[in-house]
């Protein structure tokens, strides 16, 4: 990069702001070490940034927490880092109305925390809540076990402001929940990857602390016998917020492997709401699922919340390579059934976790040897896909190295809707530097 570039930026954001050299070792991604990583402290400041790489050609990786740093197609050039840490405030909050604004750069826990001070909270529980952030969160569409009743980042974001690619600062949504005026502008960045503008602020809807919460876990034998409990579970009077399926590799990162046989499975509950309700639907739980083979209903500690979002990918340490297969609930236990098998006719061991509720199952792969082969990978990835699509979705690669994102498309083919998001990004990214080639569609 012109180092009259770089002296453009150090003199919006400060020199303390800007880091080179060997203080880019944490903002190295798949091997590429950026040219710079800035820290703007306003949006004023955000926006002189994207202004001026945009005018000298250079590339600009939106930072939150950096917790999905690495997912998406290996970047043609590192370029710089831009990081929202400067920017962590907690604007607004609204608890009569169930709102809030909050500047990007705020951690999760960091926002829950002040939250439940006045009594609510964000529903989203996404991995590495200490890390990650508000707005690294809706980029990246991430969310935990909680989704199975309150849903995703899309249904809580009522509000969003972003830096598109020309640096042009965009506001849409509003700041009360019934707000249907025009086109839902704040969806489309939802799970955009940093690709269409930087977030630096949101407002999102809450909800009041529930009275009682519990996690619960009934184990199996079978894995369809667990599946078969949580379709009766869905179609019961229970109203569960989570409900996972955890293989016997995966529910070691809870604490369940000795209570977890081979070829076993354990269905993790979770319930909230009044006591004497919570009490009720535990026990409630426990006689719909011992006719099919279900064991004692047990608790689970309160950090079995956390651990529970990243299950399968905890199981290894580290995992050779993560997927997350997308496929119709009913489907669930075939195709983690059906993965395994792929997976040990290749010498692989493999980790699986889902939403049993949604059909959103991760996987994790690893090796007996210190040094897992790239070409076994890919074949047990390209087998995972396949299966996905004829369960009627599609897979992503969430995580692997190099040489095996180099035989396996990180992305799914998006078809038509491709067209659609390239459109898209040439309009909000005229220049093409925001985080460019690492998305679906090669955007």
């Amino acid at each position: 990069m012109d180092i009259a570039v770089l002296d453009k930026l150090r003199a919006v954001v400060g020199p303390a702001n800007v880091l080179s050299d060997v203080d880019l070792a944490p903002y190295v991604v798949e091997g590429r070490t950026p040219e710079a990583a800035l820290f703007p402290g306003s949006v004023d400041e955000v926006r002189a940034v994207v202004e001026i790489a945009a005018g000298a050609d250079v590339p600009i990786v939106p930072w939150g927490g950096g917790t999905a740093a690495a997912v998406g197609t290996p970047a043609p050039r590192a370029g710089l880092v831009l990081g929202l840490r400067r920017l962590a405030q907690l604007l607004e909050h609204e608890p009569g109305d169930l709102t809030a604004t909050v500047e990007a750069g705020m951690t999760m826990a960091t926002l829950q925390s002040a939250l439940r001070a006045r009594g609510q909270w964000l529903s989203l529980d996404p991995p590495d809540p200490e890390q990650a952030t508000i707005g690294g969160v809706i980029a990246a569409n991430a969310s935990g076990p909680r989704r199975h009743l309150y849903g995703t980042a899309r249904d809580l974001l009522i509000g969003v402001t972003v830096v598109t690619g020309d640096g042009v600062v965009v506001r849409g949504g509003g700041k009360v929940v019934k707000n249907v005026a025009g086109y839902d502008l704040p969806k489309l960045f939802v799970g955009s990857h940093g690709t269409l503008g930087v977030i630096v602020s949101v407002t999102v809807k809450l909800r009041p602390l529930p009275d009682d919460e519990r996690l619960v876990a009934v184990v199996f034998d079978r894995s369809k016998d667990a599946g078969a409990a949580a379709r009766a579970v869905m179609g019961s009077d229970l109203i569960p917020n989570a409900l996972e399926l955890v293989d016997a590799e995966a529910s070691r990162a809870l604490g369940l492997d000795s209570a977890v046989g081979p070829g076993g499975c354990a269905l993790i509950v979770g319930f909230d709401g009044v006591g004497e309700q919570v009490e009720w639907q535990c026990g409630e739980l426990g006689r719909i699922t011992a006719p099919l083979g279900g064991r004692a209903v047990r608790p689970l500690p309160e950090e079995a919340w956390t651990r529970l979002a990243s299950a399968a990918r905890d199981a290894f340490d580290p995992p050779a390579a993560v997927m997350r297969l997308i496929v119709l609930p009913a489907a669930v236990t075939e195709a983690i059934e059906h993965g395994a098998s792929a997976a040990r006719q290749r010498g692989l061991r493999s980790a699986w976790s889902c939403h049993a509720g949604v059909g959103v199952i991760t996987a994790a792969l690893a090796s007996s040897g210190a040094l897992p082969e790239p070409g076994p990978i890919a074949s047990v990835l390209h087998d995972w896909r396949a299966l996905a699509r004829a369960a009627g979705g599609h897979a992503t690669l969430d995580w692997a190295p190099l040489a095996v994102k180099s035989a396996v498309p990180v992305w799914d083919d998006a078809g038509a809707a491709g067209r659609i998001m390239q459109r898209l990004k040439a309009s909000l990214d005229p220049h093409n530097v925001l985080n460019p080639g690492r998305f679906v569609a090669g955007i």
